[in-house]
């Protein structure tokens, strides 16, 4: 029988959704066995968003998926284990919308900058979601604004954002339409809430914070793309083409950084960058040198302090290895 190809919507384990995009209609499939151990890497050989050659089934069986196809790009994170092991979240992105507490939980703004750096070495674009304004706006508005001058500082695109109050939700689904977009962030940090927002015919699964930690309860415990309907101008919400597409991952409390040496990491960084070319010295590990343009804007206030203890802390990481997925 023919190959055909279709775009993976869903992975649970071992078996999977696909679809051929942009119709919405997913069926089942599992992995050649071949294509699993060529892939073995990775802790998941497919990942939401590949593109896939596979073979249709008989009635009542799932397709058989034979090829991955070379992705455009990927977000991956190292496992959170002592492992070399790595997982990919999802791949062929148009964008990543990565969303933010200030509290409840707290933001770390490590973890925020280390999603931030892979998705800068794979060109994938940004925006922040910082989301639960309805907390912030009156009681820490001080804290919203430091939040926006570190990040739109370094370049990124911040939306301030409440599923109770409907801030920023419009604004939100209009940088959606007519794209494919990873909604990754930590856990507790209402992500669910965004997608129900976005789309109220969603139903990703919405948890509640353990008081204990301040910390969200894990709820989504597999990567499954949505369809999003009416989100574009003059698409009615009753269309059979979708207006855009999101990847719902489940929420993260650790972020490993792969692919990536010691020596790259501040190309990675947009700020960072911007004046690296003005240093004394090439290369420069803008930590120790004289003459690093890098760490006078630090001392300027031109590169915040708090991006730059990121980029101190990755340095400082061990563990650091490369490989190709």
């Amino acid at each position: 029988m023919e190959e055909r190809v279709a775009t993976v919507v869903k992975n649970a384990g071992s078996h999977y959704l696909l679809c051929e995009l942009p119709a919405w209609e997913p069926f089942p499939a599992v992995l050649r066995g071949k294509v699993r151990l060529q892939r073995s890497a990775a802790t998941n050989p497919v990942a939401v968003g590949d593109q896939v050659r596979y073979i249709p089934a008989a009635e009542g069986e799932p397709a058989m998926i034979t090829e991955i196809l070379p992705r455009r790009n990927y977000v991956i994170r190292k496992s959170t284990n002592l492992s070399r092991q790595a997982h990919i979240i999802a791949a062929n992105l148009d964008q990543a919308v990565i969303a933010v507490s200030l509290y409840f939980p707290e933001i770390k703004l490590p973890f925020l900058d280390r999603i931030l750096v892979t998705c800068e070495v794979y060109k994938i674009p940004v925006i922040i979601a910082l989301n639960k304004m309805d907390l912030y706006r009156e009681d820490a508005p001080e804290a919203v604004a430091d939040f926006h001058r570190i990040y739109e500082g370094a370049g990124y695109r911040v939306i301030d954002t409440s599923c109770k109050t409907g801030e920023g939700i419009d604004a939100l689904r209009e940088a959606c339409s007519g794209k494919l977009s990873l909604f990754s962030g930590e856990s507790g940090v209402g992500k669910s809430s965004l997608i129900k927002a976005i789309d109220p015919s969603l139903s990703p699964k919405i948890g509640q914070i353990s008081l204990a930690h301040l910390q969200g309860k894990h709820t989504t415990s597999l990567y499954e793309m949505y369809p999003i309907r009416g989100s574009a101008p003059n698409v009615p919400r009753d269309s059979q083409e979708p207006a855009g597409y999101l990847i719902d991952s489940p929420g993260l409390r650790g972020f490993g950084l792969v692919d990536l040496e010691k020596e790259e990491i501040a190309k990675y960084f947009p700020e960072m960058l911007r004046v690296a070319d003005e240093c004394r010295f090439v290369p420069c590990t803008h930590t120790h040198e004289p003459g690093c343009a890098v760490k006078a804007a630090v001392e300027a206030g031109t590169i915040s302090a708090e991006r730059y203890n990121s980029y101190l802390g990755m340095l400082e990481e061990d563990g650091k290895f490369r490989k190709g997925f």
